[in-house]
């Protein structure tokens, strides 16, 4: 699995950065989106819409109070798809 979990949370990260425009050095696992690096609840749903979207997932936008950093948004992703 450690291959797979990487380039999923590798991809899952690079989505993330994107929406944020933050480089992916600085952003670590579990630093905060909200505020660590800015973000506001419209680019959380953003976050949220590219995931589904790249996923071919829905997820509940009560999940978005645990998508707060990517270890928190790579939880939700992989329950979502049954990883």
């Amino acid at each position: 699995m450690g291959d797979t979990y990487d380039e999923r949370f590798a991809e899952i990260k690079e989505i993330v950065c994107d929406i944020l425009e933050l480089e992916e050095d600085e952003v670590t696992e579990t630093s905060l989106f909200k505020e660590e690096h800015d973000a506001d609840s419209l680019r959380a749903i953003e976050i949220l819409a590219a995931l589904e979207k790249r996923f071919g997932i829905v997820i509940d936008q009560a999940e978005l109070a645990r998508m707060v950093h990517l270890k928190g948004v790579y939880e939700v992703v992989s329950e979502g798809a049954g990883w």
